[in-house]
């Protein structure tokens, strides 16, 4: 038993040394052939070593996160340290359903957001639990970040993706955003209570043990706003979560229900709400202020932002 602190040690078979090589390498780990291994693999938090008799060890701060991924997938992730060696007869069995650029085996949960960049409009956030059948008809589908997809194209993605999926979406409109965030005083810990709550209804709906989230702060900020089904499976939150297919359907959700929300708010004021921060949603919202007040602002924009102040 290897009792250091952050150090994983198990076993692989050299049929997969192939696999494994591939798995760091989309990592962007940095590889080396010391003697006595097959390789070992370099990545920021840790080093992953794959020895000739056959022993793998993994260290450094990043390693309950690199074992979670790829090895353990039902073991804890946030604010876990290994102290001792997690035997597993066959690393290959946790990631064989795993398609290119998902990050966890089905089924599992992606949750992500969207509006939380836009003066205008609500923030919406949204889950999608997805088996593996789903998944792979999703991505055939042309599923991905919902920000390299134009409007049109993620409003078609949407009706394929609750039809395939089980899902669960919260709007909070402008004056509730703004109301929340006076009283969170914090625009990640605001994010934290919405994707608990979108996983909390989700895990009511259909049990799971594993949920993705793109990584918005730190992992105990979200970690602590977790209810009590959400406490009870592994989140893997990680930086460019949408490469993952069910966070990437989460995505396509929200900013589909994002666009139908800004754009029925433009029309009951009838005045374009533009998205985004930009000199044209400054412009807007000028034009906004001298027609309806700028006290009016409250209902179809988030406050806290510059973009506010600017608005005389």
């Amino acid at each position: 038993m290897n009792n250091q602190q952050n150090t994983y040690t198990s076993k692989f078979l050299p049929a997969e040394i192939e696999k494994f090589k591939n798995i760091f390498k989309n990592e962007n780990a940095r590889f080396s052939t010391p003697q006595y291994m097959h390789f070992q693999a370099k990545g920021e938090g840790y080093t992953v070593s794959f020895y000739t008799s056959g022993k793998l060890v993994i260290q450094g701060k990043r390693t309950a996160e690199i074992v979670s991924k790829y090895f353990e997938p039902d073991m804890p992730h946030a604010g876990f340290v290994l102290t001792q060696n997690l035997n597993i007869q066959n690393p290959a069995q946790v990631t064989q359903n795993v398609s290119a650029g998902d990050i966890a085996p089905y089924p599992h949960i992606g949750i992500d957001e969207s509006g939380k960049g836009d003066f205008f409009g609500p923030l919406v956030i949204a889950g999608a639990f997805l088996d593996e059948s789903a998944a792979q008809t999703l991505s055939k589908a042309g599923v991905c970040d919902s920000k390299k997809l134009d409007d049109k194209k993620i409003l078609e993605l949407e009706n394929l993706i609750k039809e395939v999926s089980t899902f669960d979406i919260i709007a909070i409109s402008p004056s509730k955003y703004n109301e929340l965030y006076a009283k969170f005083k914090n625009l990640n810990k605001l994010l934290a209570w919405g994707h608990s709550t979108v996983l909390e209804n989700l895990l009511g709906k259909k049990p799971c043990k594993i949920a993705i989230s793109d990584k918005f702060a730190d992992d105990a900020v979200i970690q602590s706003a977790l209810k009590e089904r959400g406490k009870s499976i592994k989140l893997i939150q990680q930086t460019k979560a949408e490469a993952d297919t069910a966070v990437a359907a989460a995505s396509i959700l929200a900013r589909a229900e994002f666009v139908k929300r800004i754009s029925n708010l433009s029309a009951q004021y009838g005045i374009n709400l533009p998205k985004g921060a930009s000199n044209l949603v400054l412009e807007q919202g000028q034009k906004f202020a001298e027609k309806y007040g700028r006290g009016e602002l409250k209902n179809v924009a988030k406050l806290h932002f510059k973009t506010y102040l600017s608005i005389v």
